[in-house]
């Protein structure tokens, strides 16, 4: 099965009922639309590495009993430059602690372990992504007045509102598309090097 936007073989982690359109969906409870059922707490999951070109991950992660590992598991299955596309409340939200079987409530900076800006925490994992894109989506109030645009137009005042003002201005869903990055045996991350370089240089411009 292929995503008919054109983005190749997709597997939809945690599909629930509405897995998506020509995606493969794993999920561990029987009477979803899963192709395959399985513990989403087991690894590895049962394909072979390199098998997806997408994968699809919507409120899932706030579930799993342990976030590095399942990244890990989604570079592991993603093929070169593969992109897995994360949707979860964001941890002001009312969802995150109203549903008992969230375990983890997050932030749009708490998957930076995996990129080039991992704060020095970058040891946790070899597993790295480019963060393609982050956006936030914010109650409708704030949405209306305009925080949103701000919040996902200038990384400074995102950071700013995730320190200050979140518990006023609240989220709604984060969203991210991370690109799996390539890795050599000894595990360090192919380009990862060039892509500092140039943001670099993008930054001295």
């Amino acid at each position: 099965m292929s995503d008919p936007s054109g983005a190749g073989l997709v597997l939809d982690v945690g599909c629930g009922v509405n897995k998506y359109p020509g995606a493969i969906g794993i999920d561990r409870i029987a009477g979803t639309r899963a192709d395959v059922l399985c513990d989403l707490d087991r690894f590895p999951y049962p394909f072979a590495d390199g098998s997806f070109d997408a994968i699809r991950a919507v409120h899932v992660i706030e579930h799993v009993s342990d976030v590095i590992r399942t990244m890990e598991e989604f570079h592991r299955l993603l093929k070169p430059d593969g992109e897995v596309y994360i949707a979860t409340p964001h941890y002001t939200d009312f969802s995150s602690f109203c549903d008992p079987t969230h375990r983890w409530h997050l932030n749009s900076f708490s998957l930076r372990y995996f990129g080039l800006d991992d704060a020095g925490f970058g040891y946790y994992s070899p597993a790295r992504f480019h963060e393609k894109s982050v956006r936030v989506k914010l109650l409708a109030l704030w949405r209306y007045l305009g925080f949103e645009l701000l919040v996902n137009t200038f990384p400074r005042f995102r950071r700013f509102w995730e320190h200050y003002l979140c518990f006023v201005v609240r989220g709604k869903v984060i969203e991210w598309r991370l690109v799996k990055v390539r890795t050599t045996n000894d595990a360090t991350p192919v380009a990862f090097e060039r892509l500092a370089a140039a943001q670099g240089k993008a930054a001295q411009r």
